[in-house]
């Protein structure tokens, strides 16, 4: 009987040292706001995507997961909000709560907080899901419809962070929200800081340029174990029917000459996130090829990290 006793022991030990090493970042899209494929897009980067039987690729997210008390928070509330749920929920094999503990929300740009609307009465009918956010993004949520309508049923609640402040979503995951430049018509844009199992990860999916920040990248990067940047372009020329300085973002050719002399295992932290279709990244073997050959990474949906 002792030595059954000591045999379980042993074995509810394993299980949930097992549960505290598993990966607890999983990304749940890669693409800019407007997906992949992109709608109204003819051109190479998207002619392949638009076969049914090309796998689709959605818009930027992760899910945070605290394995010990089964539970787990969604990064961005992007268009494509119920698939994704859909591939955590088919990843873990149902072992989390179907739908998050939480949503944490970078800025008022439509790929990033739009699937908030799932959440209203005409589809899940939530319960005081809480919604992380800046002050002027609480003030637009509560200030605009449809989202006010969310407030008002008590769909979300509302919670309101503060610049560079650390604010715990569990006993082992701990999140600062840091301001950064962006386009920001409705809203302030951070990206995160997240603690998480052990690691520390960086989700910085919008910006406008590195620097025009206030902090280093290079030195953000080499805090961190895993980083999640913005790629939204490869290159200057890649848009033909806009100017590119409408919509700035760092181009993968700066971020790459940015740590072109940093060490092997600070490039390889470096995971390449909100593509946008025209991106090689997302669609050409070669340029992924090539960008792995340099030392990078892009980031891989339904990849834990």
């Amino acid at each position: 009987m002792r030595i059954s006793l000591i045999l379980i022991f042993c074995c509810w030990l394993q299980y949930f040292h097992a549960q505290e090493t598993k990966p607890a970042v999983l990304v749940l899209g890669v693409c800019q706001d407007g997906g992949y494929p992109h709608m109204g897009c003819r051109k190479e980067c998207c002619r392949k995507a638009w076969n049914p039987a090309h796998p689709k690729l959605h818009v930027v997210s992760l899910a945070v997961v605290d394995w010990k008390l089964n539970k787990w928070w969604l990064v961005e509330a992007s268009p494509d909000i119920a698939l994704q749920i859909q591939m955590l929920h088919e990843q873990t094999n149902g072992q989390l709560p179907y739908m998050p503990d939480g949503i944490l929300i970078t800025h008022a740009h439509i790929g990033h907080y739009t699937g908030l609307m799932q959440l209203g009465r005409e589809v899940m009918h939530t319960n005081a899901i809480p919604v992380y956010v800046m002050p002027k993004m609480a003030q637009f949520l509560v200030q605009n419809g449809p989202w006010s309508q969310l407030v008002q049923l008590n769909n979300i609640s509302i919670r309101s962070l503060n610049q560079d402040k650390d604010f715990r979503l569990s006993d082992d995951i701990v999140v600062s929200p840091v301001q950064v430049p962006h386009r920001d018509e409705f809203s302030e844009t951070v990206g995160f800081k997240i603690g998480c199992a052990g690691r520390n990860y960086l989700f910085i999916p919008d910006i406008d340029k590195w620097q025009k920040w206030n902090l280093d990248i290079v030195t953000q990067v080499n805090k961190c174990d895993v980083a999640f940047l913005d790629a939204t372009f490869y290159h200057e020329g890649e848009l033909s029917n806009r100017s590119i300085e409408e919509i700035p973002h760092p181009l993968v050719t700066e971020t790459i000459k940015l740590f072109e002399k940093e060490e092997a295992n600070e490039k390889k932290k470096i995971n390449f996130i909100h593509l946008n279709h025209t991106n090689p990244l997302l669609w050409s073997e070669e340029m992924q090829k090539h960008i792995q050959t340099l030392g990078f990474q892009i980031a891989v949906q339904g990849n834990w990290y």
